[in-house]
């Protein structure tokens, strides 16, 4: 008798351990075909290269007051010099036109003492043309913009270079923001506009990337384009966010005023939840302007580049007045404390890294796409030229990837007269 209550308690305790050991609706695990967490590109994967500085202006625009939008092309500039920086990289000029230019790539150069004079400089291969082709209503009211350039798709004979431009404003709209143009800017052949499901404009355009295509194929519908935008305020989320599209999924090109089908991978609560699910230590003052999937053999990552807001935020002026929701209104301080919007004690120039597991999961609706949060971030003002202060924002601009070479691309604005500059990353294997 005494020793079947023994075995008793032994069968009833490994029923106990195995339950524990069961994972709940929460926990769900990554699928199997899947990298695992220990493929998680890590901060210390990516090394720095150094920098180069863009060419002078053509056609009546300039890289001054840039920064908006960049993307790499693998077939660009097919005579330049071997230096282990092929191709080329489409970018917006000046803010006031956001006209796209192609330029070479320079073997990016390390100056010890942030010289600009010690940089090279790209060179211009394709001067500034407006692409856009009178499909916006310009110009518009601070614009967002973003470019991505992808390798022909089904029903496609060409790669296209894939656009889109939204306005800083505009709660709740849903206007057409997105298109495609052929990669030779004297004959671009500019499609669209196109809506992104029944997204706000708030949370898509305002950076675009190539989503790897096994994994667009496993988890997606083969939607290769990703489209994300993170705007100040939480009014359109409380961090960055990013949706997975396939205009050609739709037509060739999709008709203009077509809705595209989108599958969210992330995105967070806005500031009109009750109590949104926000990105961890999310400031409204934060900046998120670029972002790359970066993969190599046997690591990867999503990677948003941005201005990140520590300490106190609040809505107001730099000098810490905060601006009351009713009168009496204070004095406006004078320069440079007058611009009035959301700020933050301090601001730091940071990548965050996001597990492509995670979105897997969201994509498979087993996590909700507010779930995700980043595993890692990489403070990089120490690689900037800009003398910063604590309260300077727009430290970062758009980001690029060369999948080949594994080269991260990011723009520093604001830093050569004016003009920006272009950073470069390396990520090991």
């Amino acid at each position: 008798m005494k020793q079947k209550v023994i075995l008793l308690v032994l069968a009833l305790l490994l029923l106990f351990l195995s339950a524990c050991q069961k994972t709940g609706p929460d926990d769900a695990q990554p699928a199997d075909d899947q990298p695992s967490p220990s493929s998680r590109l890590q901060p210390q994967d990516l090394v720095y290269l150094g920098a180069f500085r863009l060419p002078a202006g053509s056609n009546g625009c300039d890289w001054s007051w840039s920064g908006e939008a960049l993307a790499y092309f693998p077939g660009g500039d097919p005579a330049g010099p071997d230096d282990g920086c092929p191709g080329s990289l489409f970018g917006t000029g000046h803010n006031w036109l956001q006209w796209v230019s192609e330029i070479s790539i320079p073997a990016p150069r390390l100056s010890s003492g942030k010289q600009l004079s010690e940089l090279p400089t790209a060179v211009t291969l394709q001067p500034f043309v407006d692409i856009r082709a009178g499909l916006f209503d310009w110009p518009l009211e601070i614009p967002r913009a973003g470019l991505a350039c992808l390798p022909a798709q089904a029903g496609q004979e060409s790669g296209k270079l894939y656009f889109a431009w939204a306005e800083h404003m505009g709660e709740g709209r849903t206007d057409p923001s997105h298109g495609w143009a052929g990669l030779d800017l004297d004959r671009p052949e500019t499609a669209g506009l196109w809506r992104v499901g029944d997204h706000w404009n708030y949370v898509s355009g305002d950076y675009l990337l190539e989503i790897p295509a096994a994994w667009a194929d496993a988890h997606v519908a083969g939607r290769r384009l990703g489209s994300g935008r993170f705007r100040d305020g939480g009014q359109g989320a409380e961090g960055p966010s990013l949706l997975a599209l396939a205009p050609w999924q739709a037509g060739n090109p999709p008709a203009p005023g077509s809705t595209l089908s989108a599958r969210t991978l992330l995105l967070y609560g806005n500031a009109y939840d009750p109590a949104p699910r926000a990105l961890n230590g999310y400031h409204h003052s934060d900046e998120w302007s670029g972002a790359a999937w970066l993969q190599t053999a046997t690591k990867t990552a999503l990677v948003f580049a941005g201005t990140k807001g520590r300490g106190r935020c609040w809505y107001g002026f730099a000098n810490g007045v905060v601006w009351p929701d009713q009168a009496p209104f204070p004095p406006i301080p004078p320069p440079p404390n007058d611009e009035r919007g959301w700020w933050s004690d301090s601001f730091e120039a940071e990548f965050l890294f996001y597990d492509p597991v995670d979105l897997a999961e969201v994509a498979a609706g087993r996590q909700e796409s507010s779930w995700p949060q980043p595993y890692a971030e990489l403070r990089v003002d120490d690689r900037l030229f800009g003398a910063y202060s604590g309260h300077q924002k727009q430290r970062l601009g758009a980001a690029a990837w060369d999948a080949t070479r594994r080269l991260l691309y990011v723009i520093e604005p604001l830093v050569d007269d004016e003009k920006s500059i272009i950073h470069v990353w390396q990520a090991r294997e």
